[in-house]
């Protein structure tokens, strides 16, 4: 068929404007492919992050930093904070001026994602950075790192934990683990008596096997929970992983722990697990080391946040299995010196309840000073014949006999006292840690918020001397009651830990005179910063004491029933709280 030209020529570029867009569409195929491809691997991190699948969890604590960069002028940088990057997590601390954070975070740690990544800002430059290789940490324990930054001076330390593992066959997996009666020999003889000299530092060794929860509260709407369980001993945490839509979860993990300190308690707290990494308090436990059953796999009661009353939910239990191994010689001498600082800890805020809770207890123990002068007082008035003359007679007899090892002797005979009376009756005393508790509720002290700002800033003053006498009577409270509990057996250890210390006490003050005794006290004390100028200045008693719980303690510590009678407790949270 013969067209005209102009035909010809309209078909000719009708096939070249075709061949064009052809090739233009397969250019932008082939380049959007290579788009899909280029963020292949951010979608699938994204899509992981959202549906909550990661390998472990990360805890850092940002503790400290030292030898930062100056200012111009020559000065601190008065607005300096850090930024963590872990993948596509992100997370900004605060700001501070004293190089101190102590500021705890997770991230989520997903097997292609072991860098974490940290930057120094202040304000908005960047002062320097470092990368930590999480690949070469050891899971399920507690590491404390010194990072030195890069592109600046300045070191950063912090505390960095990786654990919540959800693989299978791993270190912390309970259905995995084998024991082997050769490691548990060796891990005894490295407790016991003949060596106890070797390493002071090393008291003891905690394994504690979390098998899984019963009747927890629901958090989700849908009547479930995505519980996991995270035990915190002195500054070292781990946390099994989380078991989603569950009221009974059950994790099967094993954790161990390096004791450094004997009279330290177990925290184990349970929290439910959102999808925006926020938490919600299911319930908590806290269990003394002293007080642990090695080898005894049990229930315990999760208690509210005050560690009072039971939890919310259906009698609320957890399955725990401890094992604790540790050497008395070490003990003792970790006892005697300063405790270790538990940097992680809720600022108490002024409340009314707790105010006047503080004040009641200074005040019992005030009554009961006042009770033992009326006494004494009464001797003196010989309201009772047959009391006032043993006095007397003893008082006679303490004048021509006593000596300085008299005091020791006396506080000895307190003590066994005390221990005649638990040995006959069974039981200590019945008053300790007994109080009426009133609870506010969480949000009691955001009602106000919207409160005008000038009135706040009239009341800020008067809460901060408040919240100073508060704290302060709450101390003083505390240490009188645990000097009280020292002769109670609140902690058998360390009450007969005080009986061997007065037994020598005794000793000392007979064969030796009070003069070389001072000597050697004030020869110790002026040259200790001279010989050892990093030690601690401490005080040895306050050092002991601090070690026995108060009576707030002992409540906390006590265990509640496996099963609860009746709800009315938990209902009516201003019911006197009975000793069990």
């Amino acid at each position: 068929m013969n067209w005209p030209g102009g035909m010809q020529r309209l078909l000719k570029l009708l096939r070249q404007q075709h061949s064009e867009l052809r090739e233009q569409l397969e250019l932008g195929c082939e380049e959007l492919k290579e788009h899909f491809q280029r963020n292949s691997k951010l979608a699938e991190s994204s899509k992981r992050l959202k549906s909550q699948i990661w390998s472990s969890v990360v805890t850092i604590l940002l503790v400290k930093a030292k030898d930062l960069p100056l200012a111009e002028d020559g000065s601190k940088l008065g607005d300096t904070h850090f930024k963590f990057r872990l993948g596509n997590e992100k997370y900004k601390t605060k700001s501070s001026w004293t190089e101190r954070w102590l500021e705890q975070f997770d991230l989520h740690l997903f097997d292609e994602d072991q860098s974490l990544e940290l930057a120094l800002w202040n304000r908005n430059t960047l002062f320097g950075k470092a990368n930590i290789d999480l690949s070469v940490f050891q899971r399920e324990n507690t590491h404390g790192i010194w990072k030195p930054l890069e592109d600046c001076s300045g070191e950063v330390f912090l505390m960095l934990t990786i654990s919540g593992t959800t693989a299978l066959e791993t270190i912390s997996d309970l259905k995995a683990f084998k024991e082997d009666p050769r490691e548990t020999q060796q891990l005894r003889d490295r407790y016991r008596f003949l060596r106890s000299l070797q390493n002071l530092r090393d008291v003891g060794h905690l394994t504690v096997k979390v098998f899984g929860a019963t009747g927890l509260a629901a958090a989700d709407i849908g009547g479930k929970s995505d519980p996991f369980c995270v035990l915190e001993l002195g500054n070292a945490r781990l946390q099994t992983q989380t078991e989603y839509k569950t009221l009974t979860p059950s994790w099967n993990k094993i954790f161990t722990f390096n004791v450094k300190d004997i009279t330290q308690v177990l925290e184990v707290t349970v929290y439910d697990e959102d999808r925006d990494h926020r938490v919600e308090f299911l319930g908590k436990l806290v269990i003394p080391l002293l007080r642990i059953k090695s080898g005894v796999k049990r229930w315990y009661t999760l208690k509210d946040k005050n560690l009072c009353v039971r939890a919310k939910g259906n009698s609320p239990q957890i399955q725990l299995e401890l094992i604790v191994v540790w050497n008395e010689v070490r003990a003792v001498c970790r006892a005697l010196q300063p405790k270790e600082e538990k940097l992680i800890q809720q600022e108490a805020k002024f409340k009314r309840q707790l105010f006047l809770r503080n004040v009641n207890r200074l005040k019992e123990v005030i009554m009961d000073i006042l009770e033992a002068a009326r006494y004494v007082q009464s001797c003196f008035e010989w309201e009772s014949p047959v009391r006032s003359s043993i006095a007397f007679v003893l008082w006679i007899v303490a004048c021509v006999y006593g000596d300085l090892e008299t005091v020791p002797l006396v506080l000895l005979l307190i003590i066994l006292k005390k221990w005649l009376i638990r040995l006959i009756t069974g039981t200590t005393d019945a008053n300790a840690g007994h109080y009426d508790y009133e609870y506010d509720e969480d949000d009691d002290d955001d009602k106000e918020k919207e409160e005008k700002k000038s009135i706040k800033e009239r009341l800020q003053a008067i809460q901060e001397v408040s919240q100073t006498v508060q704290n302060t009577i709450g101390y003083l409270a505390s240490l009188a009651e645990s000097t009280i509990n020292t002769f109670n057996f609140s902690v058998p250890e360390l009450t007969w830990l005080a009986v061997v210390l007065l037994l020598g006490a005794i000793f000392v003050l007979h064969f030796v005179p009070l003069r070389w005794l001072l000597l050697f006290w004030g020869f110790m004390k002026f040259s200790r910063r001279i010989l050892r100028p990093n030690t601690i200045p401490n005080n040895e008693l306050l050092d002991f004491l601090s070690r026995v719980p108060d009576n707030e303690e002992i409540n906390q510590f006590r265990e509640l029933p496996p099963s609860a009678a009746t709800d009315q407790a938990r209902n009516n949270p201003k019911k006197k709280l009975k000793g069990s």
